[in-house]
């Protein structure tokens, strides 16, 4: 009988660690950068795109970003509280660097470390611009900040930056629509 609550307890490790997936799980990173606290994916966007046609029943926060860019260094605060207040609630943000892949080692990863960044953060790494940005939206200039906030009934699309008000209403927008 002692075995029992041993098992019990492994089938629920065994839940919660598999409950626990990000929505990159299953791209094909061309480079995975990382150091002992740090690991992040390079994609270009054939790799990437994946990430902008889910249909289950999750509500995607996708933000285009750069760590030399200061409204998104900015309003990237708002971005990791949306990401904790919504963990739970099938909401899923990724942060997609366009920093420049040489200065991924020098400036990404330890921006992420030094800002402790929980949002799943990808960099892509796809020079030709002109060949994805209207992949990502028709009318997008391919300035950043940029954010694609979607689920299996609605799309928006901004190229602005945000307060937390105005991002989390945003989200509540298309969850209960």
């Amino acid at each position: 009988m002692r075995l029992l609550p041993l098992l019990l307890l492994l089938v629920n490790f065994s839940f919660a660690q598999q409950s626990k997936t990000t929505a990159t799980e299953g791209l094909t990173p061309l480079k995975v950068y990382q150091d002992e606290s740090v690991k992040i994916p390079s994609c270009d966007f054939k790799g990437l795109e994946p990430i902008f046609s889910q249909s289950d029943a999750t509500t995607y926060v996708i933000n285009f970003w750069a760590t030399w860019c200061l409204p998104c260094v900015k309003e990237l605060p708002y971005f990791e509280q949306l990401n904790e207040k919504y963990k739970d609630k099938n909401v899923k943000v990724i942060l997609v660097s366009m920093d420049m892949p040489k200065k991924v080692e020098t400036s990404l990863l330890p921006f992420v470390k030094k800002k402790n960044l929980q949002s799943e953060v990808i960099h892509l790494d796809d020079p030709d611009a002109n060949a994805w940005i209207e992949k990502v939206d028709k009318d997008w200039s391919g300035a950043i900040p940029a954010t694609v906030i979607y689920n299996r009934k609605e799309r928006k699309f901004y190229e602005r930056s945000f307060t937390y008000e105005e991002l989390e209403k945003e989200v509540l927008s298309i969850i209960n629509n």
